[in-house]
């Protein structure tokens, strides 16, 4: 799953990596958390003048899903993430699969890995991010919720799948991450359905991400600074016999 990732890049670098031409400015954001703003990026309702492919926009979305058919939020669970295998089944999601695919820019991600199977057992966090740096796009839904009051809320989720090998040793889901060549398919919901992208939907390749064991600092929202990204010492992680699934070496870095 993804339930803490961070956004750290400069406005200009940003705006090349998504083919942006403008976006309100951001602070670095070291521990982003569900219901938390977050930005993503979505294709324009207009195209670039001459070209048959969607320019994009960024905008902000609350992190936890609500499907437009949701009465009231509170009794509603918070999805934070969606499953990739099914998503294009599933009620909450399936309108977001076919009509709002987004992406959602990040430095990495965290995840924690349990020691034991109790519930009181020690768990280590770990900052996932990059081996060659730079923001990445995790393949993303947005659903834009009214409530019966004329509020609004554009709401949004990330998109998960199997680990690989390597990841699978601290937890067995994570993130999508779309290419940067594949950015204009994922979100031309337009002309591609949601089968035609299915074989974006993939983990990366093993060598993708540097798994970096750090403090617990993480675990409270309330603590944001770049120190939650200082690595610690930690138990080497087991090694876990498997291989990592192929996606058409969809995932170079910018």
């Amino acid at each position: 799953m993804c339930g803490r990732f961070a956004l750290i890049a400069e406005i200009e670098a940003f705006l090349e990596a998504f083919g942006l031409i403008e976006t309100d400015p951001f602070p670095p954001r070291y521990n982003i958390a569900p219901t938390q703003p977050i930005t993503v990026i979505a294709a324009a309702q207009r195209q670039r003048e001459g070209s048959n492919l969607p320019s994009r926009q960024s905008q902000l979305a609350r992190w936890g899903f609500l499907p437009s058919w949701v009465k009231d939020p509170r009794d509603f669970p918070l999805l934070i993430n969606a499953r990739a295998e099914t998503a294009a089944e599933k009620a909450s999601f399936r309108a977001a699969m076919r009509h709002r695919r987004v992406l959602v820019p990040a430095s990495g991600f965290y995840e924690w890995r349990r020691e034991g199977k109790d519930k009181g057992a020690k768990s280590q966090a770990y900052w996932i991010r990059p081996k060659q740096g730079g923001v990445i796009g995790f393949a993303g839904l947005m659903e834009h919720w009214m409530g019966a009051d004329g509020s609004e809320l554009d709401t949004a989720a990330i998109l998960t799948t199997g680990a690989n090998a390597a990841l699978s040793a601290v937890h067995d889901r994570m993130p999508v991450v779309i290419a940067p060549d594949q950015f204009d398919r994922w979100l031309d919901c337009r002309f591609q359905e949601p089968r035609e992208v299915a074989d974006l939907l993939q983990p990366v390749d093993e060598d993708f991400f540097e798994i970096i064991p750090v403090s617990d600092k993480v675990n409270k929202v309330a603590h944001s600074g770049p120190e939650l990204q200082a690595p610690v010492t930690a138990d080497p992680l087991p090694q876990k016999p498997g291989k990592a699934k192929k996606a058409n070496d969809q995932l170079s870095l910018f």
